[in-house]
């Protein structure tokens, strides 16, 4: 006799991704077979699922990317991709469908209305997206990874909070060094592929320092390929040791290490950093849906772990003294790791768990 199957399906960023990833880990340890549905963007996020996780690329498309005929296009790549979610779940049917937002969402959380098999969805941010939206009412439970969130009438959410992946839980509430005359560590990280703004200001910000705070910092910061030169040549002219990077595989061990996150503020960033419990500056990114990020940042600010500084006063006089606030300030910063940590779900994925076996027990 087979295992239960969930099909996950996440669209193509980290911020869906990485709480499908926990999802996923949770669910191959209690003995499910798990399959992730999403599209190539998706697919370079998957490195870190568990092997025995299936991955299959589906065909979906949306109207903000492309032009006109992509666009004419869009309705009929969906309709092929729901088409063949449909035969797929007729073939090996999931106990249990659980979309995580965006695009390539739809196929799956379309087959399991077809197929009338229990479906949850999990938002990440306070606002919700298009996707979700749309399937909001049609779903059999919805969890919320950000409280309060915007949810449409009718739609009762139920407030899980984000899973983080596995090796963030390793460090859930790793003992935080305040900051010192001795080698203090700053993480600069801004979504999966970094933050231009960040590459702009970051740099000068702490280049303003007093020498007292700028000999001691060791920068860890992710930049775009096209920012990395730049970059790198900003912390060089100012002395300050710093690694420039594309990408870190190991952003959890750099998060429990350093003193201060310097962060966009999406849902996974704002979990992790939370249940590893470090203070944070956060720069809500202007630009993404419905303001969600500046949602998506205030309750780890309200609970006193993080300050945000909004896009449009985010130069670098004002950033420098932000940073300086915090690691000129041992008590304060160490007041603040308390509170993010205070506002962290470590048992997020636990919760979401929960969910989806209530939900495999009673099949709708």
């Amino acid at each position: 006799m087979k295992s239960p199957l969930l099909l996950i399906a996440a669209g193509g960023t980290g911020g869906h991704m990485f709480p499908a990833q926990a999802l996923a880990e949770a669910m191959v340890r209690r003995g499910w077979r798990v399959k992730l549905s999403t599209d190539a963007r998706g697919a370079r996020y998957t490195g870190g699922f568990p092997h025995v996780v299936k991955v299959e690329q589906v065909a979906s498309a949306t109207f903000a990317r492309g032009g006109a005929l992509a666009r004419l296009a869009v309705p009929f790549r969906i309709a092929g991709g729901v088409l063949s979610a449909v035969m797929a779940g007729m073939s090996d049917r999931p106990r249990v469908v659980v979309g995580f937002g965006g695009y390539p969402t739809i196929p799956a959380l379309a087959a399991a209305q077809v197929l009338r098999i229990p479906s949850a969805i999990h938002e990440q941010n306070g606002i919700m997206g298009k996707v979700n939206r749309v399937f909001a009412k049609h779903v059999s439970a919805f969890a919320c990874g950000t409280w309060p969130t915007d949810l449409p009438p009718g739609v009762e959410g139920i407030h899980t909070g984000n899973p983080v992946r596995g090796a963030v839980l390793e460090r859930a509430g790793a003992a935080y060094i305040t900051p010192g005359d001795y080698p203090m560590s700053v993480l600069v990280i801004g979504g999966s592929q970094g933050a231009r703004i960040l590459s702009d200001v970051v740099p000068a910000a702490l280049a303003q320092l007093p020498d007292h705070l700028r000999q001691y910092l060791r920068v860890a910061h992710q930049a775009r390929e096209e920012d990395l030169e730049r970059v790198i040549a900003a912390y060089a002219a100012a002395g300050i040791d710093a690694e420039v990077q594309p990408f870190f595989a190991d952003v959890p061990r750099r998060l429990s290490e350093c003193q201060l996150v310097i962060s966009r503020a999406g849902a996974s960033s704002v979990a992790d950093i939370s249940v590893v419990g470090r203070p944070a500056i956060l720069i809500p990114y202007a630009a993404a849906t419905g303001d969600h990020q500046t949602a998506n940042a205030r309750g780890l600010v309200d609970a006193g772990g993080a300050i945000m500084l909004p896009e449009r006063k985010c130069d670098a006089a004002t950033l420098a003294e932000q940073v300086a606030l915090v690691l000129d300030n041992p008590g304060g910063a160490l007041q603040m790791a308390r509170a993010a940590l205070s506002y962290g779900m470590p048992d997020a994925t636990a919760r979401l768990v929960e969910i989806v076996e209530n939900l495999a027990g009673n099949p709708s």
